[in-house]
């Protein structure tokens, strides 16, 4: 039997006892955060939440907010989108039910639909850096991090926005901000009908084919690859989610 002396036992006593009060403080130091699941809605319905959630956070009237939800047939354009990237023609995508719609967003032609989990962060970006290109690299992260927990390497291609693996583009980000309150996001791929992108030239780059977890081995559903996107998101951006508030599950 070892005898642990005295002073020892006290030192260790107090080093844990300081551990925990330092983890606690960091806890604490922490934003917290609403997360809401919002289930499968029509873009414009998801969008009038985010505009709405917005309005709020810049008037302080709620904090921090990650919105996640799938879309319904949906081709974006944003503001710097040319409807020459629709490749399709109205009557072809009036009779694939695909919605066009121009948002007020950065980038060019997205499609979002069943099997995409798109993420809406309603962040107060002053306390996060202030800084919309190191929020773009933060959000390229959360995505990079969760496809490493599926033992997937995503990474950054120079000079352009997304999130890339070596088979293709996972996932897509485009980004509002207005008086340093962000809107839009993300749009990771995960079990979608991949057909659809042929609609478009996404995010109007001609040269590079577009992936998703399913395409490259991954069986994992979008409740699944939701509730990973909102740990890794948690741990990237330094938040705490806020508890006992309801949300609406992530379904397809």
């Amino acid at each position: 039997m070892t005898i642990i002396p005295a002073w020892a036992a006290r030192a260790a006593t107090i080093f844990f006892s300081n551990r925990h009060k330092r983890q606690e403080a960091m806890k604490k130091l922490k934003t917290v955060c609403s997360l809401l699941t919002l289930g499968r809605l029509d873009y414009e319905e998801a969008w009038k939440i985010q505009q709405a959630v917005a309005a709020a956070r810049r008037c302080g009237d709620t904090g921090d907010t990650l919105m996640l939800v799938e879309h319904n047939h949906t081709i974006t354009v944003g503001r710097a989108g040319s409807e020459c990237n629709i490749l399709a023609s109205e009557k072809t995508l009036r009779e694939q039910g695909v919605k066009v719609i121009e948002v007020d967003r950065g980038g060019d032609v997205t499609y979002h639909g069943p099997g995409q989990i798109v993420g809406y962060p309603i962040l107060d970006l002053r306390g996060y850096g202030q800084d919309l290109h190191r929020y773009i690299r933060l959000l390229e992260e959360v995505i990079i991090k969760t496809l490493a927990c599926y033992g997937l390497k995503g990474y950054r291609e120079p000079g352009l926005t997304g999130v890339w693996t070596a088979a293709g583009k996972i996932a897509a980000i485009g980004i509002g901000a207005r008086n340093w309150v962000s809107m839009h996001g993300f749009a990771l791929n995960v079990n979608p009908d991949m057909r659809y992108f042929g609609l478009i030239n996404p995010c109007g780059i001609t040269d590079r084919p577009v992936v998703s977890l399913h395409g490259l081995g991954i069986e994992a559903g979008p409740g699944e690859v939701a509730a990973c996107l909102a740990r890794q998101f948690a741990e990237v951006f330094a938040v705490t989610y806020r508890p006992g508030r309801a949300a609406r599950r992530l379904v397809t």
